[in-house]
């Protein structure tokens, strides 16, 4: 584990404007969390009025594409340089971002803007982790933590809500322009209280080779993931660009084992802990967001929700997630153990992806949402705990650079899920539609009808409203007549072969988490201080004789 001196926080200042500092750093979280999920709901609008259905995905992919390649060389940077004018410089990016993505005109002026938000908000998840570890012990960094990590869920499901809510009353463009308001206090808070700790007297040396290198390893990783969702693994597009990027990724190691001062030091990974802590980010971030993502598509298939309803439909996933983060924050700083929580939340994850895989078409909602809420209490812990643990694995001056690189692997972890999961999805409901048509009791014909083109047409309609109104507009005109009396029975037949998909999706989740699971049991837990009223006044007192900080406004 870490040296004592990385037990102790980099930044002593009063609790007082630790207090702003943390509420600032979490308001500056919630934003760019928020943004990743708050426009799907508002882009059918946008895609009508800008005329852009056929990149409209790219309004989604260009924000976390540029947010997640950047995150690692914000935190190397903030190692250099501090804190303070990396996190400024990135909340100024994703303002102005916000504020051209309001104006846009086009659906290609959009997707450039919510670029540009995204390499603002690549800073700010990682930055506002580093932060805590600056300002707090690593008992208190727990509790802090473990906010960050309920913050965090809270954004990231509440998005689509909030951004029907936002569309249909005052527009689409204020779903850009809510940030400005909020981001302008996180700067000039930031600004005001967040002190710089000075770099050393060395000149610092940026890794602009690997930095290069990372990017062009990642992009074609991250787009081929992406275009999973609509193409398969032998796609060029697809497994064709991962390829090239895991190539790319080799030598970015390759390059890195040799730089001086590298982006990604790979000496990181030789430590347990924190290898330890970015697998089990990995796979648990893999195991969460198929849930995230199918379960608000099955409210809206198969019960009939709105996109907006559907968002307020998974807050069971929520409040288990935030009551079980912010709690085993709590747990942390008054125990100092962290390893129970650490392979407990896996295993509660786990728990509760195998009582989702039990989902089906008539599954009551109240029960549903207790497999919800077992499942977010598995989700919370790992937000807060695996940092933790990465955080007083290293040196401080290594806080920046390896809390970026956890979000990095969670990031994409979670876009292997979603991609494999995708797989998953799709074929088990072309194989589940014409077996649930066949056990409808339909005549021959009206099933060949379905069913004539392998189901794809059937697999296409599930992602549409009226489903009975879709069926018989896709059908042929002279079949139409045939279909009516049996659509009752057709759209039963969907709901149960989508549940029995969306189910299976949970499965692989399961096994994600399991490994999870493993890693966590080889994990060596080094005990930390009890948090307490005294610990924090004795750190308050050693920032008199702590190193030179730099007042925020030199």
């Amino acid at each position: 584990m870490a040296s004592a001196a990385a037990r102790t926080p980099t930044v002593m200042i009063d609790p007082r404007t630790r207090r702003q500092i943390v509420v600032a750093v979490m308001l500056g979280l919630f934003l760019a969390a928020l943004d990743q999920t708050i426009v799907g709901t508002a882009l059918p609008r946008i895609v009508t009025d800008l005329h852009g259905n056929d990149i409209y995905t790219w309004a989604f992919t260009a924000y976390l594409l540029t947010a997640t390649i950047s995150g690692p060389i914000y935190g190397k940077l903030s190692d250099l340089f501090g804190r303070r004018p990396v996190l400024l410089f990135a909340v100024a990016v994703f303002l102005v971002g916000s504020l051209l993505a309001g104006f846009s005109r086009e659906m290609w002026q959009l997707v450039g803007f919510r670029a540009l938000q995204g390499l603002g908000a690549g800073a700010l998840f990682p930055i506002a982790l580093a932060v805590i570890g600056d300002l707090f012990e690593p008992a208190e960094r727990g509790k802090y933590q473990g906010f960050v990590g309920a913050v965090f869920g809270l954004s990231s499901l509440i998005g689509p809500a909030i951004g029907g809510v936002i569309t249909d009353t005052i527009g689409w463009q204020w779903v850009f322009f809510v940030n400005l308001p909020i981001g302008a206090i996180v700067f000039a808070v930031i600004w005001r209280t967040l002190p710089s700790v000075r770099p050393s007297a060395t000149a610092p040396r940026i890794d602009y080779l690997g930095a290069s290198v990372l990017v062009a390893a990642l992009v074609p990783i991250l787009v081929g993931l992406t275009n999973k969702q609509a193409g398969s693994w032998s796609d060029p597009a697809v497994g064709g660009l991962i390829a090239i990027g895991l190539v790319i990724a080799a030598v970015f190691v390759w390059i890195e084992a040799r730089a001086a001062d590298p982006i990604v030091p790979i000496a990181l990974f030789r430590n347990r802990s924190f290898t330890i802590s970015v697998i089990a980010m990995f796979m648990a971030s893999m195991a969460f967001f198929a849930p995230v993502v199918f379960l608000p598509r099955w409210f809206q298939v198969v019960g009939g929700a709105s996109a907006t309803q559907s968002g307020y439909q998974i807050l069971a996933l929520l409040g288990g997630l935030i009551v079980s983060a912010i709690l085993s924050g709590q747990i942390v700083a008054r125990t100092g153990r962290y390893k129970p929580l650490a392979l407990g939340a896996p295993v509660i994850l786990a728990i509760g992806l195998f009582l989702l895989s039990n989902l089906r078409a008539d599954t009551p909602l109240p029960l549903l949402w207790s497999w919800m809420f077992v499942t977010g209490v598995g989700v919370g812990p790992t937000f807060a705990i695996f940092t933790l643990v990465v955080q007083s694995a290293v040196p401080p001056r290594q806080i920046g650079t390896a809390t970026s690189s956890l979000t990095l692997f969670q990031q994409v972890g979670g876009s292997v899920g979603l991609a494999a999961a995708g797989t998953v999805f799709g074929s088990r409901l072309a194989e589940e539609l014409p077996r649930q048509l066949a056990a409808s009791s339909l005549p021959r014909q009206v099933i060949d009808l379905l069913t004539s083109s392998g189901g794809s047409a059937l697999s296409r309609l599930t992602g549409v409203g009226d489903l009975g109104q879709a069926i018989l507009a896709s059908a042929p005109a002279e079949a139409r007549a045939q279909l009516t009396p049996f659509v009752p029975d057709i759209v039963a037949a969907i709901h149960r072969a989508f549940s029995l998909a969306t189910a299976s999706t949970f499965v692989f989740g399961i096994a994600a988490a399991l490994v999870a699971v493993v890693m966590v049991a080889f994990l060596r837990e080094v005990p930390m201080a009890v948090s307490s009223p005294s610990n924090g006044q004795a750190a308050s007192e050693r920032g008199t004789h702590a190193e030179r900080i730099a007042e925020p406004g030199e």
